[in-house]
């Protein structure tokens, strides 16, 4: 429910805001500038490395992208004729890349400035789950300076929305769940329901998705940014990772150091955490939030949270009348408590929903809620979650049990009354009887010899703490790493501080690396 969460539940938020804008199909078929590693180059019209270089075979490394008008997604609107889509194939196993493929679907906007382009810019906007297509053409304005010098490509990544995306349930299976399923469960009764509920989870992706569940991983996702570079013409890659995209770009950096090119995370994954220690570092930010929220308002953190609590606690035993059918329960009254903590300029309405629910009403906070889970007026969800789901499963070879799990809850509720039991179960809940074995315990993010990469981390960041983008660079390893320290609010900087977006768009379009360590405020 939170941030990028291999710990589960906590994801990206800022996906599930900025909805469905634009629509591609998934096909299964299929001037001079200064570059990011300082030479000359020349406009990358064809891709510079061989087949041989790649390990793959030319029908892949050489296919020919038809970039056509984007189709509307349903119930929206296409985006404007300045986005094109296509689809570029991959192998569904990189061990078999003679193989089966899949189709990655691709959005782009042309550099207006042709006469200075540098290239492509490939943009992953986190989740994991999150679909570049849809997300970047409503959040294309942001880049106007960069899409000046560069095409804007979004995706989405394998496992995603049009790129082969994982379903697991309908939406008459997901509303009860969120109804019916207690995330912080308190009896015998309600843990063997909230086990369950993983498990089936686990059980319907492998039965609507099971071709592509082993093969959703991050490591994969990462071989096919590669590929797409390289179909696009690019000899570096050029990459701005937010959120999820982070670990993503860390693991790309890590596989093909010598094709990083100019690249920024922000909001940055701690490469060094298992899941247990995501949900743990995010028990950490977003009480952090919270408690910066309260002092905003000019209350004590310790006396609000535990008004918090003691609201969630009456909510748990008698959930609130929102003048519709449904009822918010404690656990969506956690994630309406969650989304707004986001970005600061959310924290009027964390008010407001807070205020209405003491007076009886849960309406507001189920709205919240609704947002961040993806849900429409309709009642149909979105799948992000599933994939998000699959995609973390893939990843992380823990699997806690319930045990493991009420383990942990005296030091999560220490770490946060408000987040910490809803964290510590969900290590449990998250990867639950699933049908795919994980990866590894933590994602590789050293990267010798890649050229310099941007972490930006800020203070005040409730998804990924800050100590995150410390720890990032760090794993990069020394001459790569650059840290760049926000103070402030919100899940992500660029956009938000001046300083920060000034500091990046000189290291895009002009390769001026700022002094590792840079403070913004």
């Amino acid at each position: 429910m939170v941030a990028h969460a291999r710990a589960g539940a906590l994801a990206a938020a800022t996906l599930l805001l900025t909805g469905v804008l634009a629509g591609c199909e998934d096909g299964t078929d299929d001037k001079p500038g200064k570059r990011a590693d300082g030479g000359t180059a020349s406009s990358p019209a064809a891709p510079s490395s061989s087949p041989e270089a790649s390990g793959l075979p030319a029908s892949l490394t050489s296919q020919h992208l038809d970039w056509t008008r984007c189709k509307a997604p349903e119930g929206g609107e296409a985006p404007g004729s300045q986005w094109r889509c296509a689809a570029v194939k991959v192998p569904l196993d990189y061990a078999k890349p003679e193989g089966d493929t899949i189709g990655i679907a691709l959005i782009r906007k042309e550099a207006t400035d042709k006469g200075r382009r540098l290239g492509s810019m490939l943009f992953n906007f986190g989740g994991p789950g999150g679909s570049g297509v849809s997300i970047l053409p409503r959040a294309g304005s942001a880049y106007a300076s960069l899409n000046a010098r560069y095409d804007l490509v979004g995706f989405d990544p394998r496992g995603v929305a049009r790129s082969s995306g994982v379903r697991c349930r309908g939406d008459k299976a997901q509303e009860k769940a969120y109804q019916g399923v207690d995330m912080t469960p308190d009896t015998a009764a309600e843990e063997a329901a909230f086990m369950k509920d993983g498990a089936d989870f686990g059980a319907g992706c492998a039965r609507l998705s099971g071709k592509v569940l082993p093969y959703v991983g991050t490591t994969n996702a990462a071989r096919d940014m590669d590929l797409i570079r390289e179909v696009l013409g690019d000899r570096k890659l050029t990459y701005f990772g937010m959120s999820y995209g982070t670990e993503l770009g860390g693991t790309y950096a890590h596989l093909f150091p010598e094709n990083v090119g100019r690249t920024v995370f922000d909001a940055v994954v701690d490469p060094t955490a298992d899941s247990t220690g995501h949900a743990r570092n995010q028990a950490t930010g977003f009480q952090r939030a919270l408690d910066n929220y309260f002092k905003d308002r000019g209350q004590d953190p310790k006396a609000g949270t535990r008004r918090i609590t003691a609201l969630l606690k009456r909510i748990d035993a008698k959930p609130l009348p929102t003048g519709t059918d449904r009822t918010l329960n404690e656990s969506l009254a956690i994630t309406g408590i969650v989304l707004p903590l986001y970005s600061e300029d959310s924290w009027p309405a964390l008010t407001r929903a807070l205020d209405e629910a003491e007076n009886g009403s849960g309406a507001t906070l189920l709205q919240l809620a609704d947002s961040y889970n993806g849900r429409d007026a309709g009642g149909h969800y979105d799948t992000q979650n599933h994939s998000q789901r699959a995609i973390s499963c893939a990843d992380g070879r823990a699997r806690p049990t319930a045990a493991e799990a009420k383990a942990l809850l005296p030091e999560f509720e220490k770490l946060s009354p408000v987040f910490g039991p809803f964290l510590a179960w969900d290590t449990a809940g998250w990867c639950s009887g699933w049908p795919v074995e994980g990866e590894h315990d933590n994602p590789e993010a050293s990267a010798p010899g890649a050229g310099p990469i941007l972490v930006v981390g800020t203070t005040g960041d409730p998804a990924t703490p800050y100590e995150g983008a410390r720890r990032m660079a760090d794993e990069l390893g020394e001459g790569v790493g650059v840290l760049v320290s926000n103070k402030g609010e919100g899940h992500g900087a660029y956009g938000v501080s001046s300083c920060v977006t000034s500091t990046v768009d000189a290291y895009f379009l002009d390769g001026k690396v700022p002094a590792d360590g840079k403070s913004c405020s």
